[in-house]
């Protein structure tokens, strides 16, 4: 398989304006293993090969356990993440699955949780891997 046209070359401000959600998310006061969590996760569910190989391995750079990461497609079997954590990983698949709504269930879980801040970055982290996977899966990018 091929990549197909490179966005960054052929549209650099797009490819601009999608760096500056990842610069805004990366000085945010999401936790490390949050961000890690929601990009692994939401590029299993969508099949994005190329953003589970770098999310994978920056999750492990930034101090994520081997097991927890191989677990991570079934958390709800595992006591190995917190209940925040399940609340985040609930709704990054409500979000990334989403058809007509976010469950008031799902929402108001993660709403325990988190301030609102913290919950709007949440969601716009979410929002952003989905877009990056949709780019990668899209160009056909390719694992290193």
């Amino acid at each position: 398989m091929e990549n197909r046209i490179n966005i960054l070359q052929t549209e650099p401000e797009a490819y601009k304006a999608m760096s500056g959600l990842e610069k805004y998310l990366s000085a945010s006061q999401l936790n490390p293993s949050h961000k890690e969590l929601i990009k692994i996760r939401a590029s299993q569910i969508n099949g994005c090969a190329y953003c589970i190989n770098m999310h994978t391995r920056d999750a492990r750079k930034a101090g994520e356990t081997e097991q927890r990461i191989y677990l991570l497609n079934a958390w709800r079997e595992t006591s190995l993440f917190t209940e925040a954590e399940k609340a985040i990983l609930a709704l990054t698949e409500e979000v990334t699955l989403i058809q007509n709504k976010v469950s008031e269930k799902v929402y108001e879980n993660a709403a325990k949780f988190f301030d609102a801040n913290y919950l709007a970055q949440l969601v716009m982290m979410i929002v952003t891997i989905n877009a990056w996977n949709r780019i990668a899966i899209t160009c056909q990018l390719q694992p290193e």
